[in-house]
């Protein structure tokens, strides 16, 4: 498809840079759209290729378009267009798709901000709370990882991102989980940087796909160790063995692990870190069980990689609010968040284990080993997500999960009810049926 309806005008490179980024983001250029060459778009517009191929660069550079060689200049498959908001529930339907945590299974607030001193903290103080960090540090230690050195970002998003900033330059390929978190993709695009899909099994990253990864030349792989989204794979030792084996012969690959939901994620965590590696990072959110509103999250990694992002962070934001870190830690402490965090871990599970084991029993193949969601292969999403809509149900489809990977769709398990698992696992099978699209158990 060639962009022949959206005229794109300008007569410097940002005024003609601006124009296709207003098309894209109205919608007029489509993913995937032919744009004109260097050499047509400077004849059309009457200024000189120089000015519009550092349009095409800057462009590049920000995710918005691609170029594939003999495929020349095309939109973005999927360029970085702000917040992308959830699909609209049907009328009437229950809504199971948007990968929240369970709000009654999150500890309220009040209790502990009664706790927060009434007094600023001040700009000499140093940027992570040290309570915080001695209480995160022995969570990573338990867990295997090497933390010594320690920062405190808004959240796990914001971590990664500071990780890419501080290693990675624009045209750098990475390895991402496939399928794999939306957002992350996006990142990604936004960052310049080349997303290299990584195929994933209910073990998580499959080693033949990151040898071929490595292949070709990325400089980077974000592996989620457990609740993987959306999947719900979680790496068992025998996977983390044969990948640590083709991570030793890569030295200089930086390996970041994002560890999103933490203590529910029902699955013992598993590590890649080593101190001897030059560039690793671990992130540890929060969000998933004191609160998706508290955007604190635990980055540790190799000394230069945690110096970069904090030096960054110093001529930014200079750090996260000391409210929010006093806050998390307090939690974390709490002997009664303890006791509610396992409940929520247990229910998590209990309903992961529902819905697999009903949709099972109708013939229909699914994978959840942790988190928030399963996991269905089917032929047709779109179909699939319409048929069990009108059933009373709201799933996702798995587009904007994949890259290369196979269709399916995800259902988030946080707030299923018991009651409601046979009927939404008859409702797939029977739109698999309906459509002969059965993928059998």
């Amino acid at each position: 498809m060639t962009a022949q309806k959206y005229h794109i005008r300008g007569r410097t490179a940002n005024d003609i840079s601006r124009s296709i980024e207003d098309g894209i983001r109205a919608e007029k250029l489509q993913p995937g759209e032919q744009l004109p060459s260097v050499r047509a778009l400077a004849e059309r517009l009457d200024v000189s290729p120089v000015t519009v191929a550092s349009a095409y660069k800057s462009l590049r550079a920000r995710g918005m378009i691609a170029t594939g060689g003999r495929r020349g200049t095309q939109v973005a498959p999927r360029p970085p267009l702000g917040h992308h908001a959830l699909p609209p529930v049907p009328e009437g339907a229950r809504q199971l798709f948007d990968g929240n945590p369970d709000p009654e299974l999150l500890p309220a607030f009040g209790p502990f901000l009664a706790g927060v001193p009434d007094r600023s903290r001040l700009y000499d103080d140093l940027p992570s709370f040290p309570p915080l960090v001695e209480t995160v540090r022995a969570s990573l230690v338990a867990d295997g990882v090497p933390a010594q050195a320690i920062t405190i970002t808004s959240g796990a998003f914001d971590a990664i991102e500071r990780v890419l900033d501080a290693q990675l330059s624009p045209g750098d390929r990475v390895g991402i989980e496939d399928p794999g978190y939306h957002r992350t993709m996006d990142l990604l695009a936004a960052e310049g940087l080349i997303a290299e899909p990584v195929r994933v099994d209910e073990r998580g990253p499959i080693p033949a796909s990151v040898v071929e990864a490595v292949r070709r030349g990325i400089k980077a792989m974000i592996v989620t160790p457990r609740a993987q989204n959306p999947t719900g794979a979680a790496i068992d030792a025998k996977r983390a063995a044969e990948l640590k084996k083709i991570f030793a012969r890569e030295p200089d690959l930086l390996v970041i692990e994002d560890d999103h939901a933490g203590a529910v994620a029902g699955w013992d965590y598993v590590t890649f870190a080593d101190a001897r590696r030059p560039r690793w990072a671990v992130v540890r959110s929060f969000s998933k069980f004191l609160g998706p509103d508290l955007r604190v999250a635990a980055l540790t990694g190799d000394e230069a990689t945690i110096a970069r992002v904090e030096g960054r962070l110093s001529a930014g934001p200079g750090w996260v609010s000391y409210v929010l870190q006093r806050l998390a830690n307090a939690m974390l402490t709490d002997a009664k968040v303890q006791k509610l965090l396992g409940d929520a871990t247990k229910a998590y599970a209990e309903r992961r284990a529902w819905m697999i084991d009903a949709l099972a029993r109708n013939g229909v193949a699914s994978i959840g080993r942790s988190g928030l969601n399963v996991w269905i292969p089917v032929q047709d999403e779109q179909r699939v997500v319409a048929d069990v809509a009108a059933a009373g149900f709201a799933i996702r489809a798995g587009e904007p999960f994949r890259l290369e990977a196979p269709t399916a769709v995800r259902i988030t398990v946080s707030t299923l009810k018991r009651e409601e698992v046979e009927p939404l696992a008859s409702a797939i099978a029977n739109a698999l049926r309906a459509r002969s699209l059965v993928y059998s158990a």
